[in-house]
């Protein structure tokens, strides 16, 4: 049997509770919660090639790190 692996941060406890937090939504909350985000003037959402993903990522992780 293979043991999970979480993201760094992440645990089996915190999983759980962001389970718990969207399976007790009602349609309406998960709704208004989705709106917010795009509403949110700290970031955007943006479409972009599945082949950039890595690297986009990386240019984040670099902004993070300094």
């Amino acid at each position: 049997m293979s043991q999970t692996k979480f993201p760094p941060g992440w645990d089996e406890e915190r999983v759980r509770k962001v389970l718990e937090h969207y399976e007790s939504q009602s349609d309406e909350e998960a709704v208004a919660e989705d709106e917010a985000a795009y509403e949110a003037t700290e970031f955007t959402m943006i479409e972009v090639p599945v082949d950039l993903v890595p690297t986009i990522r990386e240019l984040i992780a670099k902004r993070a790190a300094g």
